[in-house]
């Protein structure tokens, strides 16, 4: 006999959630990638003009959304701002202004109006892990979801990410991007 079917429902429940919610929990040794290169400078990369192209995808596979994004990013000393602008598939347009500081050994910290709290990402050789609790509007309402983006620098101009987002520790899809670097 399965162990939750000697469980009250309730409490089957409740226990597979949590179960659920360690694998998503999962830690990511981001020192495996210190010798990768060319190396992520985040500072030089976004500094400037940088497209990007991306899709949604729900937990099944299925593509919800698609979109264009321009970046135009200033950095100064251990400061840094993103200015995203989105071009969505069905016609929304959206703006998201990243203000990011520079903290010691690949550290950095974000904020923006829709992210909850504070992102924190660290570097490792030409990889970025960035994760952040944003505000997602959803059907008339807002839902907080968790964002866990792996950015790979693939040479001086391309720039790969995926994103796992969740909520409650449930993974709910993935957005897939690549990013171009603008030619000087």
């Amino acid at each position: 006999m399965p162990l939750l079917s000697l469980l009250p429902r309730r409490l089957g429940f409740v226990l597979l959630m949590f179960l659920l919610a360690l694998t998503g929990c999962a830690s990511h040794d981001m020192k495996q990638y210190a010798d990768q290169t060319p190396r992520l400078d985040l500072a030089q990369y976004f500094n400037g003009r940088t497209t990007g192209w991306g899709m949604v995808q729900d937990r099944f596979g299925n593509i919800t959304r698609r979109f264009v994004v321009q970046i135009e990013g200033r950095f100064s000393g251990q400061q840094g701002e993103l200015d995203e602008r989105f071009e969505w598939s069905d016609g929304e347009r959206q703006r998201r202004v990243w203000r990011l500081t520079r903290q010691s050994d690949g550290l950095w910290t974000g904020q923006a109006d829709d992210v909850i709290g504070q992102a924190k990402g660290e570097i490792s050789g030409n990889v970025l892990r960035w994760q952040y609790t944003l505000a997602v509007p959803v059907k008339g309402r807002t839902i907080e979801m968790q964002f866990d983006d792996v950015m790979v620098l693939i040479d001086d101009q391309v720039l790969l990410n995926r994103a796992a987002f969740s909520k409650w520790g449930i993974r709910l899809g993935e957005v897939s991007l690549s990013f171009r670097k603008a030619q000087p």
